[in-house]
This record gives C-alpha cells, structure tokens and sequence, in this order.
C-alpha cells in the first residue's frame, strides 16, 4: 500500500485505545458494561476470497504437518495453528510492507502468512537442506529476513524483548514501521514480557504486542494460571499501554482491530496490546493428548466459531458456489502436497554443515 512518509504521524488516538487507558488509570474498578459489542466491519468480496484462501493455506498445511509428524518425517517439537488462523491472516492484512512479525514457537501460520515458501517451510521441518534454515533449525526457528519474520522462539515470552528490539530499531531509524510481536496467554506472567512493557512504554516505541490466548497454554486453564484471567489486555496498564480484547476467531475483527493499533503505533503513541480470544483445537504440541478438556468443547468451538467456516459461509451467501469454493480447497491441497513432496525428496544437510552459522567473521 503507497503512503507518505509523514503519513499516520498526527494519527489520533483510537477510540478503544482512549477508554482501555482511561480504565487502567481509574483508582475505581468500574462496573462492566453489558452493552454488546458492535460487529465488525464487513469484508469486500476480494478480501473474504483472499481470507479464505490464506486461512485454508495454514490449516491444509497444518494438517499435513501433524501427518508427517504421526509418520516419523518430523522430529522434535510441533506445535500446530490449527483454529487460530484467523490472527495472523486479519493483522497481515491489517499492516504494511516492511512491517515486521516476530512470534513463539507455534509459528508456521505466521511463515505462511508472512510469504515464505511452503516447500522451504516443510522442508525444514523434515529437517532438510532446503529449509529456511538449511535444516537445522527444525520447527521452532525459521526466519526469513526477506519477508520480514524473525522467528519462531522456543522459550516462552524470549520473543517479546526481540520484538520490542525491532521496534526500538525502527523508532532510532525513524522507518515508519511497526513491530508485531506474538506471545501467547501463558507467556503472560514471564518477567522480562513486562520488562519488555515498561521499555516500549517508556520509549514509545512502535509495537503492537499481540496476546494469542488459546485459553490453555501448554495445559492449564488459563484461569487457573493467571490472576484476572478475563482481561489480560490489561496486563500493560501499569505501563500505561492501552489493550483492547478482540475475538481472534473472526478475521474481520482482527483487521480492524489492526488498523487500529497499527495506526495508533505508527503514530508515535508508542505500544498497544491486543489480546486475542482464540482457541486450538490440537493439543498444546504433536505430544500432547489434551485430557484437560472435553471433546465436547472442541467439538463445540469447532460448529459454532471455526474462522475458516465464518468466511465461507458469508462467501457462500454472497453467491460463491461450492464448486468455487472446493476448487480453492483443490489448488491449497495441491500446494502443500507438493511441499511435502519436496521436503521428502530434499536431501538432508551435508555434515560440514554442522560448523556454518556459529561464528561471525570478525569485520564481517
């Protein structure tokens, strides 16, 4: 999208970011309010169709991952996206070019997201040469700076401080760019997330802090885990930084809720937090049974808020066919079935390998 340099520097402060911060500053708790929530702007018929096809993308991807996995062409740690499409595919659409994303270890939806190559994504995940990083980082550590992902972090909230780094970098160069930075509700009470706050607070920086709150963390209600569990957006108010919950199982509230923080980061107000109410209908990783919930639950969230299903409904009531629509399900499988297909024939990384990328050459 073209724009101005200056453009978005007189941004005014968002609505939601106004209110979320007059509450966190209020010495009175003040009563919920039980006015429902406005629905969110609807999708042009180009950006359901582009929704859809993404969002599809991830989960046919996904799926064909926890099969590999099952079959032994995966090792190590795999955490799946599925359910959760809708947070990365809305803020994608809700940034701009040269925009970063920094995320946790359940990453592959953000890659895809991102732009990078299916093949080179499942080709890492086997563990071959042609991964994004030669085979050697496994499913947890991929970037691509050409797409603008630094990563995939295996320890839990280590994301958050590099995120916040990115956005100090694009404050001191003055890139008009924002950070999107992705941690999930049981990264949330990880001390140096809140020293991460208190820094981009301080400093004003340009980074929306992206709560994906999949209500389970690695096995534990969430309620059970974090102390006013019902509005972690909060988490930053003694910072300062307004936060805003939004239903992360509908794509068009995730973009809007974008636009809005993207806006209001760009606009030198410094970080905001977006906490998004979404649910994984896999277990925390390929090695968890998820005995924690019923089957009733997921199969529940499944019927009554799956965010590929929204689209295609709405898709459907707008006059798309089944035909059109199987026909896209059609051309997604046939990309990732390739990028298996790939990954599989891929050649595994040469020994030498194992001494490349460990030392920085000095002046380099």
């Amino acid at each position: 999208m073209a724009r101005s340099k200056d453009a978005g520097k007189t941004a005014s402060k968002p609505k939601s970011a106004r209110s979320s911060a007059r509450s966190s500053t209020s010495p009175a708790r003040k009563k919920k309010s039980t006015k429902p929530k406005a629905s969110p702007a609807e999708f042009t018929p180009e950006q359901d169709l582009h929704a859809y096809r993404q969002m599809l993308l991830i989960r046919r991807f996904e799926e064909k991952a926890g099969q590999m996995y099952g079959m032994g062409l995966i090792g190590g740690f795999c955490h799946l996206y599925i359910g959760q499409e809708a947070i990365v595919t809305g803020l994608k659409m809700a940034i701009e070019e040269g925009d970063q994303m920094v995320t946790s270890y359940r990453d592959h939806g953000h890659m895809l997201a991102c732009g990078m190559d299916p093949r080179g994504v499942m080709a890492e995940l086997t563990g071959r040469r042609g991964g994004y990083s030669r085979g050697k980082g496994g499913s947890m550590h991929m970037f691509s700076r050409e797409k603008n992902f630094f990563g995939g972090h295996g320890i839990v909230g280590a994301q958050v401080p590099i995120g916040t780094g990115l956005a100090f970098a694009d404050k001191y160069l003055d890139n008009d760019r924002v950070s999107l930075t992705f941690f999930g509700e049981g990264a949330t009470n990880q001390g140096q997330v809140y020293e991460s706050f208190n820094m981009a607070s301080l400093w004003r920086l340009p980074v929306v802090y992206v709560l994906e709150n999949n209500r389970y963390a690695m096995g534990t209600s969430v309620t059970r885990s974090a102390a006013k569990s019902e509005e972690l957006f909060n988490r930053g108010s003694v910072y300062g930084i307004p936060g805003e919950q939004v239903d992360g199982m509908d794509v068009r509230a995730v973009k809007e809720a974008g636009d809005r923080a993207a806006a209001w980061a760009r606009g030198g107000n410094g970080p905001m937090i977006l906490e998004m109410m979404t649910y994984r209908y896999r277990g925390h990783s390929m090695s968890d049974p998820a005995k924690y919930r019923t089957r009733e639950e997921v199969q529940k969230m499944r019927a009554e808020h799956d965010p590929i299903e929204q689209v295609r409904v709405r898709l459907m009531e707008r006059g798309a066919t089944e035909d059109t629509l199987k026909e896209i399900d059609r051309e997604v499988r046939a990309i990732v079935s390739e990028a298996a297909e790939f990954a599989q024939a891929d050649l595994e990384p040469d020994a030498s390998e194992l001494w490349t990328d460990v030392l920085i050459e000095a002046g380099a």
